[in-house]
């Protein structure tokens, strides 16, 4: 995110003495990405960030496709994944080609006897139920139903849940997430026409400092294998930190639709992008305010990408059989459009209460066979 934010105590010149109180130095370690080219930030350890006692394990983790070239539309029933207590495990890789995994989780515990890191993707985290607090190195960020919580890739964290009643939609992406560069000026400022601007972000605040030693299992997730490594001192150690590499959130709710006198098209749902994907986020707005206008969408072809919608609550005007944790896919190579009377029944009203996110990929999507659990196995025929 380009935006530059700062926590704790840090030296005035980068790269310069910065001693602890006994005398000794603080580490400094450069939390960057793309080389030494892409946003990054400086941190300031207690202890050196680099002291492993062992590794444990390596398990892989990758997801099992179980139809890997496929045309058919599928509705896949989210709210079926049955709650684990870990929250790794909860989650369930649904869609997932090279760049990008798809999935959803259901955690009941809070992920507090381990820590995780994704050494591989940017995560996506939208809170469809629960609270809580994720805590990572760079600071902690509360968090609520609406909200979304981008967790850059090497980042070490923890996430806690105010109850067991929690439901997850996440990506993991292996190209950066960012704001739709459209919406910034050359500066990196979002423009006034943008949907959502710099105020409604949740920056990482209250940055714990703790001074241990011993045995500190983070589990890193890298190459679809998951290692278990134990550090000799507990990751969250940074006295300080600045730059514009690290995790934030952002509601939905805080997303400001754009509308048009005439149905406008999914880009003006953009909240975020990489080169392989977008994010959309469908909130409640007007409808079209044209005499003639139908605000239903029209049929339209999926030639360059596969759309998956994830349905989050409110009235899903253009589907019929579709409630909150529901998630459709429209593969590329077939047209999709509204259901039947649908398109129809839309003429005349005055706005829509959906909340609803979309991720549209530019490379098809595998099915895994957890997906293949929760498919309902004949919404491909809902449109006759």
């Amino acid at each position: 995110m380009p935006l530059y934010h700062q926590l704790g105590q840090f030296p005035q010149k980068r790269h310069t003495q910065f001693r602890q109180p006994d005398g000794s130095l603080y580490h400094e370690q450069l939390f960057g990405t793309i080389g030494f080219d892409g946003m990054s930030s400086l941190l300031y350890h207690l202890r050196r960030p680099t002291q492993v006692r062992d590794i444990v394990s390596s398990v892989d983790v990758s997801p099992k496709v179980a139809e890997a070239k496929h045309i058919k539309s599928r509705k896949l029933v989210g709210f079926n994944v049955p709650p684990e207590d870990d929250f790794l495990d909860s989650r369930k890789a649904l869609l997932v080609n090279k760049t990008v995994q798809i999935g959803v989780a259901a955690p009941r515990k809070s992920l507090t006897d381990y820590f995780y890191k994704n050494a591989d993707s940017d995560e996506l985290l939208f809170i469809h139920r629960g609270t809580g607090t994720l805590r990572t190195l760079l600071g902690n960020i509360p968090f609520e139903y609406g909200d979304y919580l981008l967790i850059p890739r090497g980042m070490i964290y923890q996430i806690e849940f105010d109850t067991e009643d929690n439901r997850i939609l996440y990506c993991e992406s292996t190209d950066p997430i960012y704001t739709p560069k459209r919406y910034r000026n050359h500066f990196g400022q979002l423009l006034e026409s943008s949907p959502f601007c710099e105020r409604d972000l949740k920056l990482p605040q209250d940055l714990e400092t703790h001074d241990e030693t011993g045995e500190f299992t983070i589990k890193i997730k890298k190459q679809g294998m998951l290692h278990e490594v134990v550090y000799a001192s507990h990751p969250f150690d940074v006295v300080g930190w600045d730059g514009y590499n690290f995790p934030y959130g952002f509601s939905i709710h805080n997303f400001e639709p754009i509308t048009g006198r005439v149905h406008q098209p999914p880009p003006v749902h953009q909240t975020f992008e990489t080169k392989s994907f977008v994010v959309c986020s469908f909130v409640p707005r007007l409808y079209d305010y044209h005499p003639l206008s139908i605000p239903a969408p029209y049929n339209h072809s999926n030639i360059d990408s596969d759309e998956m919608l994830y349905y989050v609550d409110g009235d899903f005007m253009s589907r019929t059989g579709i409630g909150p944790g529901y998630i459709s896919l429209h593969p590329g190579g077939i047209p999709h459009g509204p259901h039947p009377g649908t398109y129809e029944g839309s003429i005349g009203h005055k706005g829509t209460e959906e909340l609803a996110v979309m991720i549209d990929t530019f490379a098809p999507l595998a099915v895994t066979e957890e997906a293949l659990k929760i498919d309902t196995g004949d919404y491909h025929q809902s449109w006759l």
